[in-house]
């Protein structure tokens, strides 16, 4: 009897460690699998992420359009006396020239979302390189004042439809874990171009800055040939065998785009059937909200004297009594560290998030210019006056910096590809109609306080810090497909 129980119990536990082995080769089988698993996903993440030769080239052509749009928007700052002298110009013909640039931007946001519907995004790329090119040689061999005018006109064009092109474009190019660092070049290169053309007009001649000018365009020329169209394009107009070649382009080849190619096709499809392709489509029921939200807050950016504060800022440093040449310089460096912080932190902090701090940035930025220039014209602390406006106008065109491309993405990413055209042509302007009326205005409005147009300002930019909180949704790490789809309709 002992022997068997003896027998029985060395039976029972070689069954239970029979049992405990199969256990662990069980649990050692679930965690290689998982292990394998999280490495495939891995790899197919990095993969997914994959910064191609294509996407590089198309970011550094939009990196050029937004260069040559920051020398265009500088252009008059330092070359007013020279051309007025050389041309013999009166201040009001200089005026004209000066103005166009606005009215070539208001008529180019009008039509610019037709016709990259209809040429295409790379289509109207190669339209706009040749106004670009053609109107700054009319500006740099011109004879007579209406030469001048026409290819400030031609230039003025360029603008209203890059500022909504450039985001458009690299967010129906670029995957969805890249889109925020790379759109958030754009403003960093239109201000680089900026400070360029304020600087180098300094030292040379107004025709010779005109021909440099010119490099910007004559770079993404040859390139052109190499950057894709977009694959969201060819789907709306049915060209639907080229989306996955373009995908794969963009992609990798390694990568497995089917998913993403379907996802584009049966969106764009589903689109077919609630919109006829009119321009009026945008004012659909389940668009008008959005619309609204976003034309709101182009209009109240454009109120809150960005354009002021980029066209005037060499004037509003010397008014505030500092060194036009250390102020642009040191403007410059902060432009910079900020636009680089904002190209790191897009896709990890997010649109919104950046959105806040960029126009709370502007509204207290503006308010420090505006308290400057009160306490000058009361002669109280004379010695801290300057500093104190030029701690001011760094928070502001730092924090515009950081900002200024968000509305332009957030343009691109929430409203389908069957009225992005429409939706981005009436946002660009409203956008470019306040900014005529800042800039037309501006110099009248400094005349009659100094101080109380920045105030004005800055409440603008208060209001649309409110905008944004109440408004406007997140979108980082989204497909385009998915934004649209919930925007449209959580704002119905």
């Amino acid at each position: 009897m002992p022997s068997d129980h003896l027998h029985g119990l060395t039976s029972k536990l070689t069954d239970e460690q029979s049992m405990a082995e199969q256990r662990r080769a069980v649990t050692e089988t679930l965690l290689l699998r998982s292990f394998l698993s999280n490495e495939n996903n891995g790899a197919l993440t990095a993969a997914a992420s994959e910064v191609t030769t294509t996407l590089v080239l198309s970011a550094f052509v939009t990196a050029c359009m937004a260069f040559g749009l920051g020398n265009l928007m500088g252009y008059s700052s330092p070359t007013q006396s020279g051309i007025m002298e050389d041309m013999d110009l009166s201040l009001k013909e200089f005026s004209l020239f000066g103005s166009t640039l606005t009215v070539g931007a208001m008529l180019g946001a009008a039509i610019g979302g037709k016709v990259t519907d209809l040429l295409g995004r790379k289509g109207t790329m190669w339209i706009l390189n040749v106004l670009y090119i053609g109107g700054w040689f009319a500006i740099a061999f011109a004879k007579v004042p209406w030469l001048l005018d026409l290819g400030r006109l031609s230039l003025g064009s360029v603008s209203g439809i890059t500022g909504f092109l450039m985001p458009l474009y690299i967010a129906e190019i670029t995957p969805k874990d890249l889109r925020g660092r790379i759109s958030a070049i754009v403003p960093l290169m239109v201000c680089w171009g900026l400070s360029f053309i304020y600087l180098v007009g300094s030292f040379v001649n107004w025709r010779t800055l005109a021909l440099i000018a010119t490099i910007p365009g004559l770079l993404q020329l040859p390139l052109l040939y190499f950057v894709p169209e977009s694959p969201r394009w060819l789907a709306k107009v049915g060209r639907e065998k080229e989306v996955e070649d373009v995908l794969l382009c963009l992609r990798g080849e390694k990568v497995d785009i089917s998913e993403e190619a379907t996802e584009i096709k049966d969106y764009t499809e589903s689109l077919r059937s609630v919109s006829k392709g009119s321009t009026l489509d945008v004012f659909q029921r389940t668009y008008a909200r959005p619309l609204l939200i976003m034309a709101g807050l182009m209009a109240l950016q454009s109120l809150g004297g960005i354009g002021a504060f980029a066209f005037y800022s060499g004037a509003i440093i010397q008014s505030a009594g500092i060194s036009s040449l250390i102020g642009l310089i040191t403007l410059a460096a902060v432009q910079t560290l900020l636009g680089l912080l904002g190209v790191m932190l897009l896709d990890k902090a997010g649109r919104r998030p950046l959105l806040l701090v960029s126009f709370a940035g502007l509204c207290f930025g503006s308010f420090l210019t505006g308290l400057s220039f009160f306490l000058k014209d009361f002669n109280w602390w004379d010695d801290g006056t300057p500093i104190l406006a030029l701690i001011g106008l760094l928070m502001y065109m730092g924090s515009s910096v950081l900002g200024a491309g968000i509305p332009w993405l957030l343009i691109a990413e929430v409203f389908p590809v069957n009225v992005k055209g429409s939706a981005g042509s009436i946002c660009n302007l409203i956008n470019n109609v306040f900014a005529w009326v800042i800039s037309y205005y501006f110099n009248f409005l400094i005349q009659w306080s100094s101080a109380g147009v920045f105030f004005i300002f800055s409440a603008f930019c208060a209001a649309n810090y409110i905008l944004v909180a109440k408004f406007i949704p997140e979108t980082k790490g989204k497909k385009l497909e998915e934004i649209q789809e919930s925007v449209t309709h959580s704002l119905q």
